[in-house]
């Protein structure tokens, strides 16, 4: 016959188990979404202000490599103007663009080089 302290100590052993697995799954999750899921979504809201900023006139990189300038902006479709023969007017998504330079940034940067 099983000795009663022993059954307690068996339940007290397993409850112990149970707790520490739950506590390491906890800060598995909390890892998970502090360097995982959270960066992300502040990456995906910078990107949307980027992209909610841009105006007619902006310098932008594409996704795939290609600048160009922005000459019409609709709901989620712009027309950039690519090269310098202003014959290359190409629609595109948004969501295809990955930099935004504002003229006034260059503009800045410019007077920047030659003042030095």
């Amino acid at each position: 016959m099983i000795s009663p302290h022993i059954l307690a100590a068996e339940a007290a052993g397993t409850a112990g188990a149970g707790a520490s697995m739950i506590l390491s799954l906890v800060i598995m999750v909390a890892f998970l979404y502090f360097f995982m899921f959270r960066p992300q979504q502040k990456e995906q809201k910078k990107k949307n202000a980027m992209l909610a900023s841009i105006e007619v006139g902006d310098t932008i990189l594409t996704t795939s490599g290609f600048y160009g300038t922005i000459i019409d902006i609709s709901d989620d479709t712009v027309i950039v103007e690519f090269g310098s023969n202003k014959n290359c007017r190409i629609p595109m998504q948004r969501a295809a663009i990955s930099v935004v330079e504002k003229p006034e940034d260059s503009a800045n940067a410019v007077e920047t080089k030659k003042g030095k």
